[in-house]
């Protein structure tokens, strides 16, 4: 039953049932007729509230409240309930068992191990100790440390045996471990039989520490170069004694790498840490900050989330486009605020000139007024006043000519500021414009040509699939026509909001063009896609288009494709237009695989 029918059912149950035909009642009915689920409104503004009121005085009150916001703001109810859950099972997990663990670390501290001494492994305990201040972080620490006491035995002893039993020393050894097995498969480069088991172990240890752990470690020169050291020594260890060294270096090497991790994973929630304390006092930092509020929200969402690549490098190009804006707008705004200083200059000016000129009209004024005192006759008179017409007649066109400049000059300062006005609402609203289309708030045509580019390079990189999507509104010109271009642009961002929420958060939707929009799915083979989309017309058709309280259903047409191993982006998107065509050809409402 499509959706239509299911409605015109839904109608005549509410009528033969007698019940009012209220929001519920159709959505029950409808929901029970259709085979779905109710899907209940998510208290959004209320959990707002909640989440404001929780303490974030400590790290980990922080970082509970960052994934409260971060399920609220995704409206995801299983973030919320794993966040909840984890609340839950810390204040209920037991205390730490420190009497357990510092019998442990007596125990072990004074037995002996080769290359590993008493005063070594004091050395590693002093060093864990000064630098973990939280009881939690200490606990977890201590035991690491024992792990690692007790794990560095067990390789040494596991490599001296697989060594052994490769030379054929040892019989009754044991087969080689399912861990050298499978990381021989791993190595880029074919294993040499003539080594045995534990020459493939050490070949994927070497591999290790020359191509991942040596680049991790490029702000510690030291230790990548006794890391690339270390892979020099596992590929030449050929005997028994080569091996017992190289295990005694190494276990060395990790007492120190596993130092590094936790002060890098510390060094990097401090500084998450401290960006949000900056982000939250902006308002204390910066005058105006209408023209940060793009970037900051950009980045507080990026911050709020789990790390990535991919997230890093759309928060950077976004970025980069809106210093660019607003680099020209403040450009042009400096200007028009340098004009109104030099026709407050000028003004200036000519309030002086006018002033010097009133000052020599009253001198003047006074000497004809001493003239008249002394007149003896018509004569005298006569010449004086003539004067004092010639004077007034002077300072009264200055007068005229000064009051058109200043009006001239208002109306040029009124200009001015009408402009300077006009460029800080473009420069408030820059970071919101740039690479989004105004209306449906997804990526425009140039997001979207920039989004292609890093997933078109990523999966070259990493040899792995990526789909392109392109669907277009079913009768979107008959719509226009009949409820109106509003109600046409109302629909089309209701339909970037649905696929925005029902595509994952890695994907990227954008408008191509008109009724057009572009879905990029990296990862995702091309029936996985396919069903993708599927997925989206399903809850497209759930979720009704509101137009003046009427109920309007939205459908579309799709095509999808897979890009080729040296196929262009364009080229596949022009592949799934062509599949979206035989879709609405075929009866719209359909998704078609290029």
């Amino acid at each position: 039953m499509n959706p239509s029918e299911t409605a015109r059912e839904t109608l005549k149950r509410l009528a033969l049932q007698r019940k009012p035909p209220t929001p519920d009642n159709y959505r029950a009915f409808y929901n029970e007729i259709a085979g779905t689920t109710i899907a209940e409104d998510f208290p959004e503004k209320s959990l707002k509230a909640l989440a404001g009121s929780l303490p974030r005085s400590t790290q980990e009150q922080l970082r509970f409240a960052r994934q409260i916001d971060s399920a609220i703001s995704e409206k995801n109810w299983n973030s919320l309930n794993t966040a909840l859950v984890d609340l839950l099972n810390k204040t209920a997990a037991e205390p730490p068992n420190w009497s357990v663990l510092i019998h442990d670390l007596v125990s072990r501290l004074e037995a002996r191990q080769a290359d590993l001494t008493p005063a070594r492994k004091r050395e590693a305990l002093e060093h864990v100790l000064a630098s973990s201040a939280a009881p939690d972080l200490l606990h977890a620490r201590l035991q690491g440390l024992l792990k690692t006491w007790s794990q560095s035995a067990g390789l040494e002893s596991s490599l001296t045996d697989g060594l052994a039993a490769d030379a054929g020393d040892s019989p009754a050894a044991p087969p080689a471990p399912t861990f050298a097995e499978a990381a021989s498969s791993t190595v880029a480069r074919p294993a040499d039989p003539a080594k045995g088991a534990s020459g493939d172990l050490l070949d994927f240890l070497a591999q290790l520490l020359e191509s991942s752990i040596s680049t991790i470690l490029a702000d510690h020169p030291e230790l990548s170069k006794e890391a690339i050291g270390l892979a020099g020594a596992a590929r030449n260890a050929r005997t028994t004694n080569d091996i017992t060294a190289f295990v005694a270096n190494i276990k060395r090497f990790s007492y120190r790498l596993n130092f590094v991790v936790e002060d890098q994973a510390e060094m990097k929630s401090g500084l998450l840490h401290l960006l949000h304390l900056v982000i939250d006092n902006i308002n204390e930092l910066v005058l105006d900050d209408q023209l940060l509020q793009g970037q900051i929200a950009v980045v507080l969402a990026l911050v709020d989330q789990p790390l990535n690549l991919r997230r890093l490098d759309d928060v950077e190009r976004r970025m980069k486009d809106v210093i660019f804006k607003q680099g020209a707008l403040k450009k042009s705004l400096l200007e028009a605020r340098d004009q109104i200083k030099q026709m407050l200059a000028t003004f200036v000016d000519r309030l002086g000139d006018f002033s010097e000129t009133t000052s020599d009209y009253h001198d003047k004024i006074a000497q004809c007024a001493d003239k008249i005192s002394k007149a003896h006759d018509i004569a005298d008179l006569s010449a004086v006043l003539q004067e004092v017409m010639h004077e007034t007649r002077i300072i009264q066109i200055n007068a005229q000519r000064s009051r058109d400049e200043l009006n001239l000059m208002r109306s040029k300062v009124n200009l001015a500021e009408l402009e300077v006005q006009r460029l800080q609402d473009e420069l408030a609203n820059a970071s919101q414009l740039v690479r989004h289309d105004p209306l449906t708030g997804v990526l425009n045509r140039k997001g979207m040509d920039d989004a292609l580019d890093t997933e078109v390079g990523r999966a070259r990189r990493h040899n792995s699939k990526l789909c392109l999507a392109l669907l277009d509104i079913d009768n979107f010109k008959k719509l226009n026509d009949s409820l109106g271009h509003a109600a046409g642009d109302a629909a089309l961002v209701h339909l970037a909001k649905v696929v925005h929420e029902a595509i994952r958060p890695e994907d990227t939707l954008a408008r191509y063009g008109g009724e057009e929009f572009v879905v990029i799915l990296p990862d995702t083979a091309l029936e996985s896609a396919v069903g993708a989309m599927v997925r989206v017309q399903r809850e497209l058709t759930r979720r009704f288009f509101l137009n003046n309280n009427d109920k309007v259903l939205i459908t579309f047409s799709c095509g999808v494709a897979e890009l080729g191993a040296d196929e262009e982006a364009m080229a596949a998107i022009q592949r799934a237009d062509g599949a979206m065509y035989l879709a609405k050809r075929a009866g719209k409402n359909r998704v078609l695989a290029a």
